[in-house]
């Protein structure tokens, strides 16, 4: 799942075939390990470091070199960062290719979570990535302090590999000035009343409510307009086990919805939440609401119609009548440490002092916008109290507070790449009336059986 926009391809690399995909992480499972340890010197224990990092986003590398100096404060090192950027999928790709050369991998990485999976492979992320486990632990009341939900994307047996940039709830943003111009309840409890309040809003103002991307050359965006109400119902795509779990009466439920919606204009389906054709729909009014991630206000309302500011209010989504919570979560980005390097000690020092420390999460949400991934900083009285302008001055972190409870933890794979694209394609003849959605399921859970022989 891309986390935001921002997650571009910043490098001109030829992208991996499956086959050659495939091909190197087994080069990796294998090789991984011999090249760790080729790459590796003495380890630094204080004094001056220069920390490689790898992320795809200057947001994250904007937040690090601010928290140096406290790092520094609070480590036995004095820090210097070099950065490096490239695309989610580049990234992990260069990243294993580095490993097996065993030379040249970087200090610190930050996955973008669509792209950890690969790192699942094998024994991929046990022989590469630092275990962050012993650190937690270490840290009085962190262990339970630390959001399972957001640990739960970047673990394996129990271990965790990655420490996540966020907790990427999906809220429902609505234009408040057009719902009291159309009489339109902003408090409607289900989603089914919803639904019936969008066919009437479409049918008298050529408006919709809700939206589903249906852009063929992205898989991502097509299988997150469904994978957000499905994970809100309780469905879910894979288990802890990393089992299959998508052919669900859950999952049927909503595609169905989505369908039904698509056929009332309650739903309106767009080639992609960002771009040009958002962005007419937006201005003109034909998108009034719409399920999202918070990260969503700044990378896709925000650039597409600053002149909105202060219309667009924030609430929780509506349930579903059969049951389900309030929220789902959709994005994140783990930092993760490559083990037995030089500065391994340090880099990991330097991630637990900027990014889980209660200030550098409170100093996140207030640069980034990204949700504390600890509990007790919700509680934080500063951050219950800031105002958001484009929200008409909303103070929008008592929601955030509120729905925490119910934030589903997100299981992956690795072979979620091969259920994204036999997926999408199914969403989309369902869509289309082409199958039915007990069909789509059906053939997605088949074809990615084959595909990925399990």
């Amino acid at each position: 799942m891309s986390h935001h926009p921002n997650d571009t391809q910043a490098t001109t690399d030829t992208p991996l075939t499956d086959e050659d995909d495939q091909a190197l992480l087994g080069l990796g499972t294998a090789a991984a390990l011999a090249a760790c340890g080729r790459d590796s010197t003495t380890a630094r224990t204080s004094g001056d470091v220069d920390l490689a990092l790898w992320t795809h986003d200057p947001g994250y590398e904007a937040f690090f070199r601010k928290g140096i100096p406290e790092a520094d404060r609070l480590a036995d090192f004095r820090y210097h960062l070099t950065v490096t950027r490239a695309g989610p999928a580049d990234l992990v790709t260069k990243l294993l290719a580095q490993a097996v050369a065993g030379r040249g991998t970087p200090d610190m990485a930050g996955f973008e979570i669509g792209s950890f999976p690969r790192m699942l492979r094998g024994d991929i992320s046990e022989r590469l990535l630092h275990d962050f486990t012993p650190d937690i632990a270490a840290v009085p009341g962190l262990k339970d302090d630390l959001l399972p939900a957001r640990t739960a994307p970047y673990s394996k047996d129990g271990r965790v590999y990655a420490l996540d940039s966020d907790t990427p709830m999906v809220v429902y943003y609505y234009r408040d000035d057009l719902f009291t111009k159309y009489g339109l309840a902003k408090d409607t409890p289900t989603w089914e009343e919803f639904a019936e309040l969008g066919a009437r809003v479409h049918k008298d103002h050529n408006a919709s409510l809700c939206v589903v991307s249906t852009n063929g050359s992205d898989t991502a965006q097509i299988v997150q307009s469904f994978q957000m109400l499905l994970y809100q119902r309780g469905g879910a795509f894979f288990d802890a086990d990393q089992q299959l779990v998508l052919d669900s009466a859950e999952a049927e439920e909503v595609l169905g919805f989505l369908c039904e919606g698509l056929r009332s204009g309650f739903v309106i389906d767009i080639s992609d939440y960002y771009g040009a054709a958002m962005q007419t729909a937006l201005k003109q009014g034909r998108v009034i609401g719409l399920p999202m991630a918070i990260w969503y206000k700044s990378y896709g309302l925000v650039p597409n119609v600053p002149e909105q500011k202060g219309k667009w209010r924030v609430r929780a989504m509506p349930r579903f009548a059969e049951g389900g919570g309030t929220t789902a979560a959709l994005g994140g980005t783990g930092f993760g440490v490559i083990k037995n390097k030089a500065n391994t000690r340090a880099a990991t020092d330097f991630l637990l002092n900027t990014w889980l420390t209660h200030e550098g999460q409170v100093r996140r949400f207030k640069e980034t916008g990204y949700l504390p991934t600890r509990r007790s900083v919700f509680e934080d009285p500063q951050l219950r109290g800031l105002k958001d302008d484009f929200c008409g001055g909303q103070r929008l972190f008592g929601l955030y507070r509120d729905l925490l409870p119910d934030v589903p933890p997100q299981h992956t794979s690795p072979d979620q790449s091969i259920l994204f694209d036999v997926l999408a394609g199914n969403l989309l003849r369902a869509y289309r009336g082409d199958v039915s959605p007990r069909q789509a399921l059906r053939r997605t859970a088949e074809e990615f059986r084959d595909q990925a022989g399990r």
